[in-house]
């Protein structure tokens, strides 16, 4: 699950302590979890991130390395909880283009950002008056 507020989910002192918390959590050894770590900030675009403190980062790079940190324990499907509240124009197209790009990855979003669930999405449902349909 990818939340709503960052510093929720980031609680390590590093970016790279906080990305490596979740598979070494999943028994996955040093040498796979440095493996792992290097492949998500590249793919995620953080390359350069892995001694930056957690804390002193902007809202925007917090979001990314929050993904970064559910990415890198290689789920099945993400749940991701109004992915692109406060954030820039660059940071929203940023996280689409990631989740445009791995298609063999399932995903539920919680929006309320129809521009951002048209580009990444292929079906859309609304919660209306407690009944859910398909748009």
């Amino acid at each position: 699950m990818y939340f709503r507020h960052s510093d929720d989910q980031l609680f390590s002192p590093t970016v790279a302590e906080d990305i490596a918390f979740g598979p070494l959590n999943l028994r996955k050894n040093r040498q796979e979890t440095e493996k792992i770590l290097k492949e998500t900030l590249e793919t995620l675009g953080l390359a350069g991130f892995e001694d930056r403190i957690t804390y002193n980062l902007s809202y925007g790079e917090k979001r990314l390395v929050s993904l970064a940190t559910v990415w890198a324990m290689q789920p099945e499907i993400l749940l991701l909880d109004e992915p692109t509240i406060w954030l820039d124009e660059g940071t929203i197209e940023k996280i689409a283009q990631i989740l445009n790009s791995h298609h063999q990855l399932s995903y539920i979003i919680i929006s309320h950002d129809k521009e951002f669930l048209e580009e990444t999405t292929n079906c859309t449902y609304l919660m209306d008056n407690g009944k859910i349909r398909k748009i």
